[in-house]
């Protein structure tokens, strides 16, 4: 019995002391999503992804064959749903990417390429809490989702001009600076603040005055 007691006081201690490390934690912190996560945090987040995805899940095969017209039709999925965050060569090096907290993995590391397809399957589908990846199970087919599997599989060898093609796919390239830079002339050439645009003047009626009406001016009138 005074065992039992001792027992329950010392965890108390540690999940008590736990507690208090990740309050002092967080305040220090302020759960900045800048700061890089530390090799705790990773390994942590690691292994709560893994022990997560079901054993029978995790023993699934990809019943897709990478077929020449499954893999074109998966690379212009992952660019359109996928490379905002994973990047077009799903290193992960992109603006949302790197500012999300944990940053996106580089899906051509050995880390992700060991998993299993059923793991790749139930995290696409499932997503993973507290991280940016969501849930697309419902929005994509699980046919789409084991074809993205494959693609990931495939990402380490992507070729120059598969890369190009997702590129132009994606309309990232000169064409998307110019959009940009025309959209800040436009900002300029712009009318000035009290102005009103062209397009947003009423328009006018024209009239005729009175016979025997005072001389004035209309409001249209310069």
């Amino acid at each position: 019995m005074r065992m039992a007691k001792i027992v329950i006081v010392t965890v108390f201690v540690v999940v008590l002391v736990e507690v208090l490390l990740v309050e002092i934690f967080v305040r220090t912190h302020r759960f900045s999503a800048k700061e890089k996560p530390s090799w705790l945090e990773s390994s942590f987040a690691q292994h709560a992804r893994n022990i997560s995805v079901p054993g029978e899940a995790r023993a699934l095969n990809n019943p897709r064959p990478a077929t020449d017209e499954i893999m074109s039709e998966a690379r212009e999925h992952w660019t359109k749903h996928c490379s905002i965050c994973h990047g077009i060569d799903g290193r992960g090096d992109t603006v949302i990417g790197r500012g999300l907290f944990p940053p996106a993995p580089d899906m051509n590391d050995a880390k992700t390429q060991q998993q299993t397809d059923g793991e790749l399957f139930y995290i696409i589908s499932n997503g993973i809490r507290l991280t940016g990846m969501p849930a697309w199970e419902g929005e994509d087919s699980p046919e789409e989702i084991w074809d993205l599997v494959s693609f990931i599989r495939h990402l380490p060898q992507l070729t120059p001009e598969e890369i190009k093609q997702m590129k132009e796919f994606a309309g990232v390239g000169e064409e998307e600076g110019g959009d940009e830079r025309d959209d800040k002339d436009a900002d300029k050439s712009g009318p000035k603040a009290g102005e009103r645009k062209s397009s947003d003047a009423q328009p006018v009626t024209p009239h005729k005055d009175k016979p025997g009406a005072k001389p004035h001016k209309h409001l249209h009138q310069p």
